[in-house]
């Protein structure tokens, strides 16, 4: 690819924290290194519906200060799969032809997205259909994407966790109580094990280790024993209750979120043990903030090497970070394997050997 080339850069999905310093890398790369123009597309692929198609010209200085918000200064959606869209009037319709067309409208050679394993997903189906250039980025608090030992938005979350551990240390110990943390996790485990070990928790329960109330009744007593009347424990979204129930809310809109494991707790517990119980739930708490300095980065280096990968005509990729490095790998298997915690992993060895209870 020339000079004076000009390529697109969308963030999709759930915000988080370092999305705005990787849009800055990539400004920098392609504006600073090779003197192509950028676009910022608003709200992801709804910008691209739209008509004329939402993209924003961003230069240096427009995103230099950036680095440090969090959130994304572009906007975002995870709603509507534009294979599939819902309308104002309950019907569903393919609009991808639309987002295809949005793309050539804004002259965009290559796009850069940034997102999870659905939202990348769905950008690559469209840029099948369409003939488009993409290059993915890795972005998640869930740290669930395959072939990636980190993705965007997940170390800022663990230690807005953590600190949240932190301080419930003392609340629960002042009051001898049972302080339940909830936090977020779609399907995995990485937050609650990750700031579940660097907070100090009793018990920490995932959804990749099934569990039973009585070996957590059984670890509270212990600690009561030993002249603990308190006990930290964390517990991840997805977990189901002992009888195998994953707990979700409906909304009035007919959308359906999990959360409520953190109460099913506390009432069982409460239960079975006598000790009075709290739940905290983090919920998007963990999404908002300043990115930690490792986000920023891995985020930077993420936002150079995809703009390299479009120098390089390398498209249908993703950026990942693998033994200290920036790689890349095709977008199809990072997208096809999930990665979840694996229950004899070091952080799930080191937990063990601390005395953390995993509730088996």
């Amino acid at each position: 690819m020339g000079k004076h080339k000009c390529i697109g850069i969308l963030t999709s999905g759930g915000d988080c924290a370092g999305l705005n310093a990787v849009i800055r890398a990539v400004v920098h790369r392609a504006v600073g290194t090779y003197n192509w123009k950028v676009l910022g597309i608003r709200q992801a692929t709804k910008g691209l519906m739209s008509r004329p198609p939402q993209g924003i010209p961003l230069d240096i200085e427009k995103v230099d200060p950036w680095l440090s918000i969090g959130g994304t200064m572009l906007g975002t959606t995870n709603e509507g799969n534009p294979f599939a869209f819902p309308m104002s009037d309950g019907t569903l319709l393919d609009r991808s032809d639309e987002i295809i067309e949005g793309y050539h409208l804004l002259g965009i050679d290559a796009l850069i997205g940034i997102g999870g394993d659905g939202s990348l997903a769905i950008l690559r189906k469209l840029a099948k259909q369409g003939n488009l250039n993409l290059v993915g980025i890795p972005k998640t608090i869930d740290n669930d994407v395959g072939i990636t030992e980190r993705s965007i938005g997940f170390d800022t979350a663990v230690n807005i966790a953590t600190e949240a551990l932190d301080r419930l240390h003392f609340t629960a110990a002042s009051h001898s109580r049972v302080m339940i943390l909830e936090v977020m996790g779609r399907d995995a485990g990485h937050i609650a094990i990750s700031a579940g070990i660097a907070g100090g928790a009793d018990i920490i329960l995932i959804p990749e280790i099934p569990y039973k109330i009585s070996q957590i009744c059984e670890k509270i007593r212990e600690r009561q024993e030993q002249g603990k009347n308190y006990c930290l424990i964390v517990v991840a979204e997805a977990v189901r209750t002992e009888e195998g129930e994953l707990l979700m809310h409906t909304n009035r809109l007919g959308q359906s979120r999990l959360g409520g494991i953190g109460q099913y707790l506390a009432d069982t517990i409460s239960d079975c043990s006598g000790a009075e119980t709290r739940v905290t739930v983090l919920g998007h708490i963990q999404r908002g903030g300043t990115p930690s300095p490792l986000e920023r980065l891995i985020a930077s280096a993420f936002g150079i090497a995809a703009v390299d990968l479009i120098a390089e005509e390398k498209y249908d990729r993703m950026v990942t970070w693998q033994q200290r490095e920036v790689m890349s790998v095709p977008l199809e298997d990072a997208i096809s394997k999930y990665r979840a915690v694996e229950p004899y992993s070091t952080l799930v060895k080191t937990a063990r050997g601390l005395g953390i209870c995993l509730g088996d």
